[in-house]
């Protein structure tokens, strides 16, 4: 029975065997298992969304259309009407036409034809302005012409009806106040300043009178009737003035009178302002006048102010702006 007891005892030893192998092959094959105690794994960052305002376009802008404005009408021409070819009208002539577009000089000096056919002519043209220039010119244009006149170089303008419902005339004197502030600077010396004038012209009077005041001059008037009643007030004026301002006004003027004026004036050492330079070689001191472009300057604006507002709002007299000063050395001062 030994056999059996052998058998026996190796059972066991198997059995021990396949639990070992057993439990060898579940650790070698099983899944390795990770330590419980690992570190986690960290969660993804998740950046924030950021909204974005995506700005609107710009509506499209059409361009507007071009609008071509139709150009202005052309002015109509002017007729400038001379008393003659003296220089003192037809510089002014001259320097009006040249800022004009288109301009007609008609003399009244040439005889091949009649101041009523000059008119005529210009009646029947397409004149929009008739500019006289010089006492007949103004008197004819004024009692015959069917457009606007603006007369210029008259003196005497109110004893002849020059101002009318279609007329409108240019001052004949420069500035009175530029004409005696050109006086002084020439001649600082002079205090006491005469004046004959003929009636009619009070507002000349004024603004003799103001320029005076301004400029501390002491101002003499007085009023004549006649070359001869001139020549008598000048004689007795004398003693008390050292200067004598001569004004244009052929009512009371005459070239001997003039002359007497003059002769007086050099003996009792007074100085005499004319109102033009060819009367200084007869011994005036200086003559303070206009100047022809500063007619045609004036002119030319009431031209077009006519056009553009009516004659009705044009002064009836248009002041001038320049004054031009000649001594008796051929100093000429010229001023604005």
């Amino acid at each position: 029975m030994p056999r059996t007891g052998n058998v026996t005892r190796k059972a066991p030893l198997c059995l021990v065997l396949l639990v070992i192998l057993g439990l060898g092959g579940c650790s070698l094959f099983a899944p390795q298992v990770t330590d419980p105690v690992a570190e986690p794994v960290a969660e993804p960052v998740v950046e924030p969304v950021v909204e974005t305002e995506i700005p609107e376009l710009p509506a499209k802008v059409e361009p507007e259309p071009v609008v071509k404005l139709p150009a202005p009408p052309r002015p109509p021409p002017v007729a400038i009407v001379l008393t003659s070819r003296l220089p003192a009208f037809l510089d002014v002539a001259d320097a009006l036409a040249s800022q004009l577009d288109d301009a007609r000089i008609f003399d009244l000096s040439d005889e091949s034809q009649t101041p009523v056919a000059v008119l005529r002519a210009i009646n029947d043209s397409d004149s929009g302005a008739v500019v006289a220039i010089g006492l007949r010119a103004a008197t004819s244009s004024v009692a015959m012409a069917e457009s606007p006149v603006i007369f210029a170089q008259v003196f005497n303008y109110q004893d002849h009806g020059l101002l009318t419902e279609k007329s409108r005339g240019i001052s004949p004197l420069a500035p009175l106040d530029a004409q005696l502030e050109a006086w002084i600077k020439l001649d600082p010396s002079i205090q006491r300043i005469g004046i004959i004038i003929g009636e009619g012209h009070d507002e000349l009077i004024n603004e003799a009178q103001m320029a005076a005041d301004k400029h501390n001059i002491n101002l003499h008037v007085r009023v004549a009737h006649s070359d001869q009643e001139t020549l008598y007030i000048f004689r007795r004026m004398a003693q008390n003035i050292d200067g004598f301002w001569l004004f244009p006004d052929n009512r009371i003027l005459s070239a001997r009178s003039i002359q007497k004026i003059l002769e007086t004036a050099n003996r009792s050492n007074i100085a005499v302002a004319v109102p033009n330079e060819s009367m200084l070689g007869m011994g005036a001191t200086l003559s303070i006048g206009t100047q022809a472009k500063d007619i045609a300057d004036t002119i030319a604006r009431v031209i077009r102010k006519i056009y553009s507002d009516g004659l009705q709002n044009v002064p009836d007299i248009s002041p001038l702006s320049a004054v031009r000063v000649v001594t008796r050395d051929n100093v000429e001062v010229v001023s604005r």
